[in-house]
């Protein structure tokens, strides 16, 4: 087993991490204050992103991206995790991977422009009334003639403020399982502008500043066919086939929030001095920092190992599922503790700690919650034994 990254990989993660330092850190106080970030400021930092050959890096060379196996990927994504999210999400976009599922018309029609920097893409699958339960879901489409016409209300839409078009996960059908019925998906790209199809302002959040949510609302909003997205009914098998590395993406940008926050906590412990000797001579406060690094160290080999599988083609959910639980909950845990380091100054918004331990708390939420992982994990323990 070979633990060394390769001269292009730490030619990867100083690029990054030099832009991310000198581009985005100088921005995120006005983000924090303004809960805002200015579309002039995107475009300024989007072209810098283009030119440093950052922007859409997640894509394959023959669309334009920087074709990444998936451990170099990941190291990138920890790298943008270090600033604001988003600074690094909307500035230095990733189109979703999804998009990598359309017919040769769809990608040119939206994979393209999103590579190009012209617009962004938003997924919008999540309900008032689904969340985790997403064959739960009410909003739905009708097919009239050969047409699809939709229906329904999602939340919780990343950035959909900004995006030219989303691509609408709806309730297609049923079918009997052995639970019971369920729903049949589809997916659905709607462009803005699309009669039936209104974006509102969604929630005011805690967690990453700037980074919007909003509610979709489709009222008899009639798109083609030629719209579907993969097949008909077949929305759980598309996301399932490209969206399952959006957990190490999430786990990814936690690692490289949690490693600023221990650097920090580190640079005070031995720089703050109390009784005469700096506090990290203090067991009180060494215990904490070997616990942190652990923490961190445990979680970055659970999210490379999950890399490293992806690529060899053994991954299995149960691996990203550990990472991203991992990942996602030390970083609550050294955010926390890098606080308590610091004191009353770690509250402080002169640091970035407190900002990091508040976008710490939604990584546990979202891209399925801390309890989904473990019932992914339990389940792959137990299947095999019949459970």
């Amino acid at each position: 087993m070979h633990f060394a990254l390769s001269d292009e990989q730490r030619m990867i993660v100083e690029t990054t991490r030099s832009f991310v330092e000198a581009e985005l850190y100088p921005h995120e106080a006005l983000v924090e204050r303004t809960g805002h970030l200015p579309m002039e400021l995107i475009r300024e930092l989007q072209q810098k992103a283009m030119a440093a050959g950052l922007y859409a890096a997640n894509m394959p060379e023959e669309v334009g991206g920087a074709g990444l196996d998936t451990l170099s990927w990941l190291l990138y994504e920890r790298e943008l995790g270090r600033a604001n999210y988003a600074l690094h999400w909307t500035c230095v976009a990733r189109p979703s991977n999804i998009l990598l599922a359309g017919t040769e018309d769809q990608r040119e029609r939206y994979l393209m422009p999103c590579i190009r920097g012209e617009t962004w893409d938003c997924l919008a699958m999540t309900e008032p009334g689904a969340g985790s339960d997403l064959r739960g879901m009410s909003a739905s489409a009708r097919q009239e003639g050969s047409d699809w016409v939709l229906n329904g209300t999602k939340h919780f839409i990343s950035h959909a403020d900004i995006a030219g078009f989303t691509i609408a996960f709806m309730a297609t059908g049923e079918e009997d399982t052995p639970r019971g019925k369920k729903k049949k998906i589809t997916a659905f790209f709607v462009d803005k502008g699309t009669k039936g199809f209104t974006v509102r302002d969604g929630y005011r959040n805690v967690s990453h500043r700037g980074y919007s949510n909003a509610i979709l609302e489709f009222d008899d909003c009639r798109v083609p066919a030629e719209n579907v997205l993969g097949e008909v009914h077949k929305g759980f098998e598309v996301a399932n086939d490209w969206l399952g590395a959006t957990r190490l993406q999430v786990a990814a940008t936690s690692i490289g929030r949690a490693d600023r926050a221990l650097g920090h906590a580190l640079d005070w412990a031995a720089e703050r001095k109390q009784f005469g000797q700096q506090i990290g001579k203090f067991q009180g406060v060494s215990f904490k920092l070997a616990d942190m690094a652990l923490e961190l160290k445990a979680a970055e080999l659970l999210t490379y190992e999950a890399a490293w599988k992806l690529d060899a083609g053994t991954v299995t959910d149960g691996d990203m599922a550990m990472a991203k639980l991992k990942a996602t909950e030390a970083l609550a845990m050294i955010a926390d503790e890098a606080i308590q380091i610091h004191g009353g100054m770690g509250l402080m918004d002169e640091l970035p700690l407190e900002r990091i331990w508040r976008d710490a708390r939604v990584e546990r939420i979202w891209e399925g919650t801390s309890e989904i992982q473990r019932h992914i994990i339990s389940r792959e323990l137990l299947r095999p034994l019949g459970g």
